[in-house]
């Protein structure tokens, strides 16, 4: 009797250990087998971090720094006031010289000097040889400067009337303003006296009684 409880115990105990092993097996194979389809749809989904394409609608840089440097190109283009300068410095010079006389009109006052005493003679009157040797030669002087501070007012007064016709909210400069003024001022007084020589109401022929 104690022999064959042993017995059957033993065969019970393997047995049990048999069924366990065999349940165990199986269940790794079921988990193995749920597991590679996962696997493999996971591996399919998954994208290379490598293969990534560009992004098309982004933007380069580049755009923008040509947009920036059109930008600046705009604003440089713009004018930069150094013919206003220029012009403003060239009606003062005209309007000065117009006041203190030129060599163009120091060879004309010559010229017509020496005209009038070609055509005058020791017999003709002393009104004639004043008239034809210091009267057509003083007018000739006062001609070539009312030139010049006609010349000298006009281009100051196309330099303080520029920015008007120029690109808006671009101020002139002071010293241009100042300058070109004083040019047109210069060539208010050379023209006005010009005028006042060549008529002979300033310092007009003496009389010869």
């Amino acid at each position: 009797m104690g022999t064959k409880t042993v017995d059957e115990t033993g065969v019970k105990t393997d047995e049990r250990k048999t069924d366990e092993a065999t349940e165990a097996a199986a269940s790794t194979e079921a988990a193995e087998a749920t597991e590679a389809p996962e696997a493999a749809e996971t591996a399919g989904t998954d994208t290379p971090e490598d293969t990534d394409t560009p992004d098309e609608t982004d933007t380069p840089e580049d755009g923008d720094v040509t947009g920036k440097i059109d930008g600046t190109d705009d604003t440089e283009a713009g004018p930069t006031g150094v013919g206003q300068g220029a012009g403003a410095v060239v009606s003062a010079g005209l309007g000065i010289v117009s006041l203190t006389g030129s060599w163009v009109g120091t060879v004309a006052s010559a010229r017509e000097s020496l005209m009038g005493q070609l055509q005058t003679s020791s017999s003709s009157d002393v009104g004639t040889l004043i008239e034809k040797g210091y009267g057509n030669a003083w007018q000739a002087t006062a001609m070539w400067g009312g030139i010049f501070a006609l010349v000298a007012l006009i281009v100051g007064v196309v330099v303080l009337a520029r920015p008007a016709f120029g690109a808006p909210g671009r101020p002139q400069a002071p010293w241009i303003k100042s300058v070109a003024w004083a040019g047109v001022a210069l060539g208010v007084i050379g023209l006005l006296l010009a005028v006042l020589k060549y008529t002979d109401v300033l310092l007009g022929l003496p009389a010869t009684g």
